[in-house]
Protein backbone atom coordinates (compact mmCIF):
# COMPACT_ATOMS: atom_id res chain seq x y z
CA UNK A 1 0.00 0.00 0.00
CA UNK A 2 2.83 2.44 0.87
CA UNK A 3 3.81 1.94 -2.95
CA UNK A 4 0.27 2.35 -4.48
CA UNK A 5 -0.07 6.15 -5.92
CA UNK A 6 -4.02 5.89 -5.68
CA UNK A 7 -3.47 5.11 -1.77
CA UNK A 8 -2.31 7.75 1.17
CA UNK A 9 -1.36 7.18 4.36
CA UNK A 10 -4.25 7.69 6.61
CA UNK A 11 -4.09 7.05 10.36
CA UNK A 12 -8.01 7.43 11.12
CA UNK A 13 -8.54 5.28 8.65
CA UNK A 14 -9.44 1.43 9.21
CA UNK A 15 -6.66 0.28 7.45
CA UNK A 16 -4.29 2.43 7.83
CA UNK A 17 -4.56 4.03 4.28
CA UNK A 18 -7.54 5.67 2.23
CA UNK A 19 -8.59 6.22 -1.91
CA UNK A 20 -6.20 8.55 -3.27
CA UNK A 21 -8.02 9.41 -6.30
CA UNK A 22 -6.64 9.84 -9.86
CA UNK A 23 -9.58 12.42 -10.47
CA UNK A 24 -10.65 12.40 -14.64
CA UNK A 25 -13.97 14.65 -14.26
CA UNK A 26 -14.77 17.43 -11.44
CA UNK A 27 -18.79 17.06 -10.05
CA UNK A 28 -19.35 20.82 -12.08
CA UNK A 29 -18.25 18.62 -15.53
CA UNK A 30 -14.74 19.90 -16.49
CA UNK A 31 -12.01 18.01 -17.32
CA UNK A 32 -8.30 17.77 -15.84
CA UNK A 33 -4.88 17.02 -16.79
CA UNK A 34 -5.46 13.16 -15.85
CA UNK A 35 -8.47 13.21 -18.07
CA UNK A 36 -5.95 15.05 -20.97
CA UNK A 37 -2.89 12.91 -20.11
CA UNK A 38 -4.95 9.55 -20.45
CA UNK A 39 -6.57 10.27 -23.77
CA UNK A 40 -2.83 11.19 -24.78
CA UNK A 41 -1.75 7.93 -23.69
CA UNK A 42 -4.48 5.93 -25.45
CA UNK A 43 -3.96 8.03 -28.33
CA UNK A 44 -0.36 7.63 -28.41
CA UNK A 45 -0.37 3.97 -28.15
CA UNK A 46 -2.95 3.41 -30.59
CA UNK A 47 -1.40 5.32 -33.43
CA UNK A 48 2.79 4.57 -32.40
CA UNK A 49 3.14 1.36 -30.66
CA UNK A 50 5.71 2.46 -28.61
CA UNK A 51 8.11 0.02 -26.78
CA UNK A 52 8.80 2.95 -24.45
CA UNK A 53 7.00 6.43 -23.35
CA UNK A 54 9.40 9.24 -21.22
CA UNK A 55 7.56 12.12 -19.89
CA UNK A 56 10.16 15.16 -18.78
CA UNK A 57 8.51 17.62 -16.19
CA UNK A 58 9.91 18.96 -13.39
CA UNK A 59 9.87 16.81 -9.62
CA UNK A 60 6.50 18.38 -8.58
CA UNK A 61 4.68 16.12 -10.73
CA UNK A 62 5.89 13.13 -9.61
CA UNK A 63 2.71 11.89 -7.88
CA UNK A 64 0.79 12.76 -11.15
CA UNK A 65 2.66 10.66 -13.56
CA UNK A 66 2.46 7.71 -10.72
CA UNK A 67 -0.79 7.75 -10.51
CA UNK A 68 -1.05 8.04 -14.94
CA UNK A 69 0.99 5.05 -15.05
CA UNK A 70 -1.14 3.40 -12.31
CA UNK A 71 -4.40 3.81 -13.73
CA UNK A 72 -3.23 3.09 -17.67
CA UNK A 73 -1.75 -0.07 -15.84
CA UNK A 74 -4.93 -0.90 -14.76
CA UNK A 75 -6.99 0.67 -17.31
CA UNK A 76 -4.71 -2.21 -19.92
CA UNK A 77 -4.08 0.57 -22.06
CA UNK A 78 -0.13 0.42 -22.17
CA UNK A 79 0.48 -3.20 -21.53
CA UNK A 80 3.95 -4.33 -22.13
CA UNK A 81 5.28 -0.58 -22.77
CA UNK A 82 7.84 1.17 -19.93
CA UNK A 83 6.71 4.50 -18.51
CA UNK A 84 9.11 6.63 -17.43
CA UNK A 85 8.74 10.13 -15.45
CA UNK A 86 12.19 11.86 -16.40
CA UNK A 87 11.69 14.34 -13.62
CA UNK A 88 14.27 17.43 -13.07
CA UNK A 89 15.09 20.02 -10.21
CA UNK A 90 15.02 23.94 -10.35
CA UNK A 91 17.19 26.37 -12.01
CA UNK A 92 17.74 28.64 -9.42
CA UNK A 93 19.14 32.43 -9.32
CA UNK A 94 22.46 33.26 -7.46
CA UNK A 95 20.10 34.27 -4.35
CA UNK A 96 19.52 30.34 -4.13
CA UNK A 97 15.82 30.77 -5.46
CA UNK A 98 14.09 29.90 -8.62
CA UNK A 99 15.82 31.55 -11.38
CA UNK A 100 13.30 34.66 -12.70
CA UNK A 101 14.50 38.90 -14.18
CA UNK A 102 15.07 40.96 -11.89
CA UNK A 103 11.64 42.37 -12.34
CA UNK A 104 10.50 38.85 -10.09
CA UNK A 105 9.29 37.20 -13.54
CA UNK A 106 9.93 34.16 -15.51
CA UNK A 107 12.91 34.15 -17.73
CA UNK A 108 11.52 33.55 -21.61
CA UNK A 109 13.60 31.40 -23.33
CA UNK A 110 14.21 33.11 -26.66
CA UNK A 111 15.51 36.08 -23.88
CA UNK A 112 17.54 33.61 -22.43
CA UNK A 113 19.79 32.32 -25.85
CA UNK A 114 19.91 35.82 -27.04
CA UNK A 115 21.60 36.78 -23.97
CA UNK A 116 24.36 33.11 -24.16
CA UNK A 117 24.67 34.49 -27.51
CA UNK A 118 25.66 38.02 -26.48
CA UNK A 119 27.73 37.42 -23.96
CA UNK A 120 30.00 34.74 -25.73
CA UNK A 121 29.99 37.38 -28.54
CA UNK A 122 31.45 39.85 -25.92
CA UNK A 123 33.85 36.96 -25.71
CA UNK A 124 34.70 36.26 -28.87
CA UNK A 125 35.16 39.81 -30.01
CA UNK A 126 38.15 40.16 -27.03
CA UNK A 127 39.95 36.96 -28.35
CA UNK A 128 39.59 36.75 -31.80
CA UNK A 129 39.10 40.03 -33.07
CA UNK A 130 41.02 38.71 -36.17
CA UNK A 131 37.97 36.59 -37.68
CA UNK A 132 35.36 38.57 -39.81
CA UNK A 133 32.12 40.05 -38.34
CA UNK A 134 29.69 36.52 -39.71
CA UNK A 135 32.45 33.90 -38.29
CA UNK A 136 32.45 35.82 -35.07
CA UNK A 137 28.81 35.59 -34.54
CA UNK A 138 28.77 31.73 -35.91
CA UNK A 139 31.03 31.04 -33.39
CA UNK A 140 29.62 33.23 -30.67
CA UNK A 141 26.38 30.76 -31.05
CA UNK A 142 28.16 27.83 -31.17
CA UNK A 143 29.90 28.82 -27.97
CA UNK A 144 26.48 30.63 -26.15
CA UNK A 145 24.47 28.40 -27.07
CA UNK A 146 26.57 25.24 -26.28
CA UNK A 147 27.38 26.78 -23.21
CA UNK A 148 24.06 26.82 -21.89
CA UNK A 149 22.47 23.72 -23.00
CA UNK A 150 25.27 22.00 -21.03
CA UNK A 151 25.15 23.97 -18.01
CA UNK A 152 21.28 22.30 -17.93
CA UNK A 153 22.43 18.89 -18.77
CA UNK A 154 25.96 18.71 -16.68
CA UNK A 155 23.59 18.44 -13.66
CA UNK A 156 22.26 15.52 -12.59
CA UNK A 157 18.83 16.13 -13.64
CA UNK A 158 16.98 15.25 -9.77
CA UNK A 159 18.75 17.93 -8.48
CA UNK A 160 18.28 22.01 -8.35
CA UNK A 161 21.46 23.84 -9.14
CA UNK A 162 22.32 27.74 -9.55
CA UNK A 163 22.31 29.24 -12.74
CA UNK A 164 25.58 31.32 -13.58
CA UNK A 165 26.60 33.03 -16.26
CA UNK A 166 30.72 33.06 -15.51
CA UNK A 167 30.86 29.76 -14.57
CA UNK A 168 28.67 28.00 -17.67
CA UNK A 169 30.99 30.40 -20.15
CA UNK A 170 34.19 29.57 -18.57
CA UNK A 171 37.28 27.88 -20.72
CA UNK A 172 37.98 25.99 -17.58
CA UNK A 173 36.09 23.39 -15.24
CA UNK A 174 33.58 20.83 -16.54
CA UNK A 175 31.88 23.72 -19.35
CA UNK A 176 30.70 23.01 -23.25
CA UNK A 177 33.88 25.93 -24.00
CA UNK A 178 36.18 24.26 -21.82
CA UNK A 179 35.25 20.62 -23.94
CA UNK A 180 34.78 22.44 -27.33
CA UNK A 181 38.60 24.06 -27.32
CA UNK A 182 40.10 20.36 -26.82
CA UNK A 183 38.29 19.85 -29.62
CA UNK A 184 39.76 22.94 -31.47
CA UNK A 185 42.96 21.30 -30.30
CA UNK A 186 42.87 18.08 -31.96
CA UNK A 187 41.53 19.48 -35.44
CA UNK A 188 44.90 22.09 -34.54
CA UNK A 189 47.54 19.40 -34.46
CA UNK A 190 46.35 18.15 -37.90
CA UNK A 191 46.31 21.40 -39.44
CA UNK A 192 50.00 21.95 -38.05
CA UNK A 193 50.77 18.13 -39.53
CA UNK A 194 48.89 19.47 -42.77
CA UNK A 195 46.98 15.94 -42.82
CA UNK A 196 42.97 15.71 -43.01
CA UNK A 197 42.18 13.89 -39.88
CA UNK A 198 39.19 12.01 -41.09
CA UNK A 199 41.58 10.26 -43.95
CA UNK A 200 43.98 9.42 -41.59
CA UNK A 201 44.51 6.10 -40.43
CA UNK A 202 46.66 4.33 -38.04
CA UNK A 203 47.93 0.39 -38.78
CA UNK A 204 47.81 0.06 -34.73
CA UNK A 205 48.02 2.34 -31.52
CA UNK A 206 51.08 2.08 -29.97
CA UNK A 207 50.88 2.73 -26.05
CA UNK A 208 53.69 3.67 -23.76
CA UNK A 209 53.08 6.32 -21.72
CA UNK A 210 50.43 6.30 -18.67
CA UNK A 211 48.69 9.12 -20.39
CA UNK A 212 48.48 7.39 -23.67
CA UNK A 213 46.85 4.25 -21.75
CA UNK A 214 44.72 6.22 -19.29
CA UNK A 215 43.29 8.30 -22.69
CA UNK A 216 42.91 4.78 -24.75
CA UNK A 217 40.81 3.43 -21.93
CA UNK A 218 39.14 6.34 -21.62
CA UNK A 219 38.10 6.32 -25.72
CA UNK A 220 37.39 2.38 -25.07
CA UNK A 221 34.23 3.63 -22.30
CA UNK A 222 32.32 5.75 -24.82
CA UNK A 223 29.62 3.01 -25.43
CA UNK A 224 29.63 2.13 -22.18
CA UNK A 225 28.77 5.54 -20.82
CA UNK A 226 26.06 6.06 -23.87
CA UNK A 227 24.41 3.18 -22.77
CA UNK A 228 24.06 3.90 -18.91
CA UNK A 229 22.73 7.38 -20.13
CA UNK A 230 20.19 6.25 -22.16
CA UNK A 231 18.91 3.62 -19.49
CA UNK A 232 18.90 6.05 -16.53
CA UNK A 233 17.66 9.00 -18.94
CA UNK A 234 20.70 11.15 -17.24
CA UNK A 235 22.50 13.37 -20.41
CA UNK A 236 25.09 14.47 -17.11
CA UNK A 237 26.89 10.69 -17.18
CA UNK A 238 27.48 11.49 -20.67
CA UNK A 239 28.48 15.04 -19.74
CA UNK A 240 30.78 13.54 -17.25
CA UNK A 241 32.43 11.20 -19.69
CA UNK A 242 33.51 14.26 -22.01
CA UNK A 243 34.62 16.36 -19.58
CA UNK A 244 37.31 13.56 -18.14
CA UNK A 245 37.95 12.37 -21.33
CA UNK A 246 38.68 16.53 -22.43
CA UNK A 247 40.86 16.55 -19.33
CA UNK A 248 42.68 13.40 -19.98
CA UNK A 249 43.37 14.20 -23.62
CA UNK A 250 44.71 17.71 -22.19
CA UNK A 251 46.90 15.60 -19.76
CA UNK A 252 48.11 13.33 -22.80
CA UNK A 253 48.84 16.60 -24.64
CA UNK A 254 51.67 17.62 -22.35
CA UNK A 255 53.31 14.45 -21.54
CA UNK A 256 53.08 12.87 -24.85
CA UNK A 257 54.45 15.00 -28.11
CA UNK A 258 52.68 14.19 -30.75
CA UNK A 259 54.03 16.02 -34.47
CA UNK A 260 57.99 15.55 -32.59
CA UNK A 261 57.23 11.91 -31.01
CA UNK A 262 60.76 9.62 -30.96
CA UNK A 263 59.76 7.54 -33.94
CA UNK A 264 57.37 7.55 -36.99
CA UNK A 265 55.62 4.72 -35.64
CA UNK A 266 54.75 6.84 -32.15
CA UNK A 267 53.57 9.48 -34.08
CA UNK A 268 51.47 7.73 -36.10
CA UNK A 269 49.61 6.11 -33.04
CA UNK A 270 49.79 9.34 -30.94
CA UNK A 271 47.65 11.44 -34.38
CA UNK A 272 45.24 8.43 -34.39
CA UNK A 273 44.73 9.23 -30.27
CA UNK A 274 44.29 12.78 -31.26
CA UNK A 275 41.47 11.84 -34.42
CA UNK A 276 39.85 9.81 -32.12
CA UNK A 277 39.30 11.73 -29.01
CA UNK A 278 38.25 14.55 -31.21
CA UNK A 279 35.31 12.43 -33.28
CA UNK A 280 34.24 11.19 -29.98
CA UNK A 281 34.25 14.94 -28.29
CA UNK A 282 32.16 15.77 -31.71
CA UNK A 283 29.92 12.98 -31.56
CA UNK A 284 29.50 13.20 -27.36
CA UNK A 285 28.49 16.87 -28.02
CA UNK A 286 26.34 16.45 -30.90
CA UNK A 287 24.24 13.95 -29.16
CA UNK A 288 23.50 17.15 -26.23
CA UNK A 289 22.76 18.97 -29.01
CA UNK A 290 26.03 20.94 -28.77
CA UNK A 291 27.98 22.21 -31.75
CA UNK A 292 31.63 22.18 -32.82
CA UNK A 293 34.20 24.59 -34.57
CA UNK A 294 37.43 24.62 -36.18
CA UNK A 295 39.13 26.88 -34.31
CA UNK A 296 38.05 29.41 -31.24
Amino acid sequence: PKEDPLLVADKEAESGFRPNPFLIRKSDGAFLYATTDLATLQYRMKEYQPAELIYVTDGRQQMHFAQLFETARQWGIADGVEQVHAWFGTILGPDKKPFKTREGTAIKLKALLDEAAERARAIVDEKRPDLDDSERARLAETIGLGALKYADLAQNRNLDYVFDWDKLLAFKGNTAPYLQNAYVRTRAIFRKAELEPESFTAEKIVLEEDAEITLAKRLLSFGDLLLLATEECRPHHLCNYLFELADQFHKFYEACPVLTAPSEELKVSRLALCRLTGETLRTGLGLLGIGTSEQM
